[in-house]
């Protein structure tokens, strides 16, 4: 055992002289002789920051294998994957050309290259990319409906039908097969082929989101408004955060005057996306309508912030301040209005009956006179007569219809198995993830909540640690200086635990420096070590567990259920043993019932998490977790009011599950 220990640390320790040769030699041009690192421990280490969304550290750790070992594809491939994340389009493409250049029979390569392409508007390069893609791999399903997406971007509908034809063959169940071939036909401005699509997709799911709104469309050309509703109804159901389905069940509900049943939309259009410019709009028309001024008001200043020169948008406002009695407002906003159409004679009518409301008799006079002297007036009927408008209209005589988008646009979503910063994404039903120790906390979004423990700080009062150490559910990106300053760490304590053999407190310090970089190998090799010497370690344990359990997520792809299964069952030792020591500490309570829930123990997570809130009955996170416990479980009830107590302790997004999981018909 001695001669193995004694070998296991030789290997170490070249490992470290060698990653001390790589930081140490410079070229004259300012890059690093990488030929002595271990390329296959670092790809793991960038691939590791990519799962962490550490875009940059992983980027300059491909970078390292580039350089070590310019003939391998996969160093490109990833890199490229790190600048698709970062958006840097033109870069992630370059990337996997260089990756093409060196291995062209990955299908993985042209899919990404796709993708770059796609976002930056090249359909046909990207379509190429496809068709390179579908011979090497033909039975790809979301690389066919991108190509055909890419068909219909360049308008060559009868290429786009054709491929939907084989996908219709090889995969007849998919309703969004048959809605891309209705999107084909609207566009060839086939009404009555599109709606056979559109049925023949209901067939297949009758709870198709995408058909229903389709079906909507069709029903509201045909001025069915009420059909248009109750399909909007059923696509609502199955989508319920997109925001478009709101607004085009507001704009049916305004054609059938239920007016409230509209700002209704709208009201969940706007809590969904707040700069929805038609619901703002809308609104505010219809909160004129019925007699709610002030609020109306708010919503044409949030339309004028996002288009200060919208002359119908501050006329409405301007109607709405002389209602509330700001008479100057009201003039200051339509005389903007006059000077940018200098024939709006309803505007100078209004301002001079403003004008003698406050007294300005030689201002309403010229206003009044300016009307003579054009001897006109707006004649009935000299405007298109309806309900709305379109958005690109600024005619200023429809001021009061409600307004709708120019074109029907389909938006295309391109199928991507790549993980990436999605915005506004629906809450999942998982519970949050671990507390852990770092250096790097990120601000909370539970604004009044901050996490404790007395051996955290006992460890920071101290002074051993290079840096305050934080306990934290959620951690920051590191800059690459950061990543670099952890690296040169670890180099120089290798020296230190050398001459320290008794100084315990080194390994631990330098298991932080390999986590922080991703190196979870490493930081597990050191905390074994240091839980030899100290095994009723709290704080060793418990970074333990973290480290195996972010090794775990990150490799998840690319383990067995098996060796999962066993991974998770090593970190849930780590917890429970945490748990016996320290039982009054919320934390290792919480932790162990995340880990249970990855397990499938959810009834057990209950319990931990219940132990938790005991300790700390202010623990929103806690909360949280224990509300996804119980609808996991079936127990709605209890899971909404565990929710709704973790919202009310500041973790917002819980209202978002709740909203969800309220309704009668409960998410697939």
């Amino acid at each position: 055992m001695i001669r193995e220990r004694a070998y296991a640390i030789s290997v170490q320790r070249l490992y470290l002289l060698l990653l001390a040769l790589f930081l140490s030699l410079k070229w004259q041009d300012g890059s690093v002789a990488y030929a002595q690192i271990n390329t296959d421990r670092v790809m793991l280490m960038g691939r590791n920051a990519l799962y962490y969304e550490d875009y940059v550290l992983a980027i300059q750790r491909f970078n390292m294998v580039v350089n070590a070992k310019p003939w391998m594809s996969d160093s490109y491939f990833y890199r490229g994957l790190a600048k698709f994340y970062l958006e840097d389009y033109p870069g992630a493409e370059i990337d996997c050309s260089q990756a093409l250049e060196r291995n062209p029979y990955m299908a993985n390569y042209y899919g990404l290259r796709a993708l770059c392409r796609i976002n930056q508007d090249r359909y046909a390069l990207a379509e190429e990319d496809y068709h390179q893609l579908l011979h090497l791999s033909p039975l790809d399903r979301n690389s066919w409906y991108n190509m055909v997406l890419c068909q219909i971007e360049q308008e060559k509908y009868a290429s786009a039908d054709s491929s939907l034809d084989v996908m219709i063959r090889h995969w007849p169940k998919i309703p969004s097969h048959y809605t891309l071939k209705a999107q084909v036909a609207f566009a060839r401005k086939d009404t009555l082929q599109g709606e056979t699509w559109v049925d023949r997709a209901l067939e297949v799911n009758e709870f198709d989101g995408n058909a229903w709104s389709m079906k909507a469309m069709l029903h509201a050309d045909r001025k069915e408004y009420a059909k248009a509703e109750t399909a909007l109804d059923k696509a609502i159901l199955q989508s319920p955060r997109n925001e478009s389905l709101y607004v085009n069940r507001a704009l049916a509900r305004y054609y059938q005057d239920n007016l409230r049943g509209a700002m209704s939309d709208y009201d969940a259009a706007i809590d969904l996306q707040p700069g929805n410019y038609l619901a703002r709009f809308n609104r505010g028309l219809l909160r004129a309508n019925v007699g709610e001024d002030n609020l109306a008001i708010e919503d044409f200043n949030h339309v004028l912030d996002m288009e200060p020169d919208n002359m119908i948008a501050l006329y409405n406002r301007a109607l709405l301040l002389d209602n509330t009695g700001d008479y100057q407002g009201a003039i200051r906003d339509i005389s903007a209005v006059i000077r940018e159409y200098p024939q709006f004679w309803e505007g100078y009518r209004k301002r001079a009956s403003i004008r003698r409301k406050i007294g300005d008799r030689n201002g309403a006079e010229r206003d009044e006179f300016k009307i003579l002297q054009a001897q006109m007036a707006v004649a009935s009927g000299t405007y298109k007569q309806g309900k709305t408008r379109k958005k690109s209209e600024r005619t200023i005589e429809d001021y009061q219809k409600l307004v709708v988008e120019d074109e029907r646009e389909t938006e295309n979503k391109y199928e991507s198995e790549y993980r990436g910063r999605v915005q506004d994404q629906k809450t999942e039903l998982k519970p949050m993830p671990l507390y852990v120790l770092t250096y790097y906390p990120k601000a909370s979004q539970v604004n009044s909540y901050s996490a404790y423990a007395a051996a955290v700080d006992s460890l920071n009062n101290s002074r051993v640690l290079p840096s305050q150490l934080c306990l934290s559910a959620r951690e920051r990106t590191l800059t690459e200086q950061q990543a670099d300053r952890h690296l040169a760490m670890i180099d120089s304590l290798a020296g230190e635990v050398e001459e320290h053999p008794d100084n315990h407190i080194l390994l631990f310090r330098r298991a932080m420096d390999y986590y922080h970089v991703k190196d979870f190998e490493g930081a597990i090799a050191e905390l074994n070590a240091y839980l030899q010497s100290k095994p009723a370690d709290l704080l060793g344990l418990w970074l333990r567990g973290q480290v195996r359990m972010a090794q775990l997520q990150a490799n998840a792809k690319q383990s067995s259920a098996s060796d999962l299964r066993l991974g998770f069952l090593m970190v849930q030792q780590d917890f429970s043993q945490c748990v016996s020591l320290c039982p009054q500490l919320a934390y290792v309570h919480y932790n162990l019932g995340a880990v249970q829930m990855e397990l499938g123990e959810t009834g057990q997570a209950v319990e931990s998490y219940t132990k938790a809130i005991e300790c700390d009955p202010h623990f929103p996170d806690a909360y949280y977790n224990r509300g996804v416990a119980y609808l996991q479980l079936g127990q709605k009830e209890k899971g909404l009011a565990d929710l709704s107590q973790a919202g009310e302790f500041g973790l917002y997004h819980a209202y978002s599950l709740i909203k969800q999981y309220s309704a009668k018909t409960e998410p697939k």
